[in-house]
């Protein structure tokens, strides 16, 4: 199904499907549901963009331009914008937070959880985005400037080698274990020496 990124900014739209996130991740308090909510979407809300951004073609990310693919048990498949920027990074940064703005404010008011903690999890779902085109120095070279204009007080992106590859150096905590699911691999809620040991047997 579909469902116009607009809906982002409805506050019981967005209430009834993180209400929903409970059948998947397991019941808990509110603010632990919404921050795994938007984890999970937030990842394919920024796609769009970020990835045509490294092709030097972005798209716009305003919530008006952009359409969220989701099955009924409420995972999302993916988004796509039918709109594309004239401008440069400026104008990018802006409709960006514009469109974060917005969904971060809904889910922070529907359900207590941390805005700084919300926009965290933007920026790595941002940096993991751009390295997921499979071009890492391009990726890491615009990370921090996308996120800079962007503003809206995000932590700069970082990055770290695991072996032989780059990876998200998160700043952020999708509190999935507060569900009573596992931490994930690259949580930053464990040591540095356990998160490493995880991904190197991960990554291979």
């Amino acid at each position: 199904m579909e469902a116009p990124a607009t809906l982002l900014a409805d506050a019981a739209w967005v209430s009834a499907r993180i209400g929903g996130a409970a059948k998947l991740y397991g019941c808990s308090r509110p603010e632990v549901l919404g921050t795994i909510w938007w984890y999970s979407l937030s990842s394919v809300l920024v796609a769009p963009s970020v990835e045509s951004l490294v092709r030097g073609e972005p798209l716009d990310p305003s919530l008006d331009a952009v359409t969220i693919d989701l099955v009924p048990d409420g995972r999302f498949t993916g988004a796509r914008s039918s709109r594309a920027l004239d401008g440069g990074l400026a104008e990018l940064g802006a409709a960006f937070a514009g469109t974060l703005s917005t969904a971060i404010g809904t889910i922070s008011a529907v359900t207590k959880a941390n805005p700084r903690a919300l926009g965290a999890i933007a920026t790595d779902s941002i940096g993991n985005r751009l390295l997921w085109t499979g071009d890492t120095e391009r990726a890491i070279a615009l990370a921090a400037p996308l996120v800079a204009a962007i503003g809206l007080g995000l932590p700069e992106p970082r990055f770290s080698r695991v072996g032989r590859n780059t990876v998200v150096r998160r700043a952020s905590c999708c509190l999935i274990y507060e569900a009573g699911n596992p931490k994930c691999t690259s949580c930053p809620r464990q040591t540095p020496e356990e998160r490493d040991r995880r991904l190197r047997a991960a990554l291979g």
